[in-house]
């Protein structure tokens, strides 16, 4: 059997390649959207994609499954479970239908699908046998179902696509799924989840990739509550404490469910001149400016929004843009086409062209205040954009929380009429929030440092 396991560091998202060399067959499951990597690894494993999968309808990213089945022809293999509302709406004519139980063999390696609800209703897990080796499991891929140290949270309906008290039926699905599907699996049993460290789909993922099910059995904070059978006690501990979803994530069940929509061959991103790219912004356009936000800082360009070329790039692309806008990226030729794909993953297609440099268009200095100046501004509306638990933990007095992730539907709720200084813990996120609401015409002031650099001045105004 091969196996090989692809990760997107940013949105701390992994998707897995099985294989049968002696049949050159092979099954991907949860793909992202640029599927040449899956391409070029099945290639030079002699493999054949002859199957793609995933494990439920995801939320904060835009599947490749349905990309990847068309380029090479694979059978298509979707979750039927979760009723209605939960199940796929598309069908490009290579579907199969999952159930609970249903089996499919990839040469000699046979796959069992188990439903898993808990974090979907239509949740699916994947018991993995190498057949030559046994007739015993040896790995389960489990989606956003049970990851290591943690589990996926059932409040995302709820958080981010409309629901309406939904994460009460998926906590007490999660425990039956736990009791009833992973419990019952041998200790040795190797677990593969779809999320790492960093993750927005659970609240305190491990940064390992793998566990297995004995050392969840043992050492994860839910073990015992479920084979206790203390499913309110394990309903609290599960619902509580939560990180805001971003509100992206309901465009992306959406989209999920309903086809994501297909990229085919993509010609390379035109070159534009300054002058060109001042004429799209005036009808509408957006322009990424992925440098870092010291040089945005320095010199923003009209109507800019600052998203830094490095790890975070798709999760604040997700946060604070919407597909509806054209969008151009300040950045060279090779980084431009390298982030471009990268915003596939949020469902950001639109991109129409990049200039390398800033050079001819109008721009201005956004300097951040430091924390001491803070007293100078008494009339600003102090906006902190890091999520609920960390306001929890500790805020400047009078500030009013917003996540980052949350901006772009809930602009109306801001004045327009008075300075707002935006904050969040380093000054990072923070940067790039400011930026979008620069670009929306907004009087805006960046807080130097964030949180940090605010407490770190109250102590020194006020040492114990």
């Amino acid at each position: 059997m091969y196996f090989q396991r692809f990760y997107d560091t940013d949105l701390a998202q992994a998707s897995y390649m099985i294989g049968c060399q002696q049949t050159g067959e092979c099954l991907v499951v949860d793909p992202i959207r640029d599927i040449s990597q899956y391409l070029e690894e099945a290639e030079s494993q002699k493999l054949r994609i002859t199957h793609v999968t995933e494990t439920h309808i995801h939320a904060d990213y835009l599947s490749g499954s349905r990309e990847l089945a068309q380029a090479t022809g694979a059978r298509l293999l979707l979750s039927d479970e979760g009723g209605e509302g939960w199940q796929y709406t598309y069908d490009d004519g290579n579907q199969v239908k999952l159930h609970d139980g249903d089996t499919f063999m990839i040469g000699n390696v046979r796959i069992q699908a188990l439903h898993t609800p808990g974090h979907t209703p239509e949740h699916l897990s994947f018991l993995v046998t190498d057949t030559p080796r046994g007739d015993t499991p040896s790995m389960i891929l489990t989606g956003d179902f049970v990851f290591v140290g943690d589990l996926g949270r059932p409040d995302l309906l709820d958080e981010a696509a409309g629901g309406q008290d939904t994460r009460y039926v998926g906590a007490r699905q999660m425990f039956a799924s736990l009791r009833d599907k992973f419990l019952t699996l041998p200790d040795y049993v190797q677990v593969w989840p779809g999320h790492g460290a960093g993750s927005a789909c659970g609240k305190a993922l491990g940064a390992v990739p793998t566990t297995t099910v004995g050392y969840e059995r043992a050492l994860s904070w839910w073990g015992r509550l479920v084979e206790k059978g203390d499913e309110e006690a394990f309903m609290r501990q599960l619902l509580e404490g939560q990180p805001d979803a971003p509100l992206y994530y309901g465009r992306m069940k959406r989209e999920n469910r309903d086809g994501p929509a297909l990229l085919g061959e993509v010609a390379p991103l035109k070159e534009l001149s300054a002058a060109d790219v001042k004429t799209r912004l005036a009808a509408g356009a957006r322009l990424i400016d992925a440098r870092p936000k010291e040089e945005h800082q320095a010199a923003a360009p009209a109507g800019s929004v600052n998203l830094p070329d490095g790890k975070t790039f798709e999760t604040w692309a997700g946060w604070l843009l919407t597909p509806d806008r054209e969008l151009i990226l300040l950045a060279s030729r090779e980084r431009a086409e390298a982030l471009r794909r990268r915003l596939w993953m949020v469902g950001l297609d639109n991109v129409t062209g990049f200039i390398p440099s800033a050079q001819g268009l109008e721009t201005a200095p956004a300097r951040p205040i430091p924390a001491t100046e803070l007293g100078s501004h008494p009339d600003a509306l102090i906006l902190d954009v890091r999520a609920k638990t960390e306001y929890e933990e500790g805020h400047i007095p009078g500030a009013r929380q917003l996540h980052a992730g949350r901006l772009p539907w809930r602009l109306d709720t801001l004045p327009r009429d008075r300075e707002i200084i935006v904050h969040c813990q380093g000054g990072a996120r923070s940067a790039a929030a400011a930026s979008l609401l620069r670009a929306e015409g907004f009087h805006v002031t960046e807080l130097a440092g964030g949180y940090d650099a605010w407490a770190r001045s109250q102590k020194d105004t006020h040492p114990a």
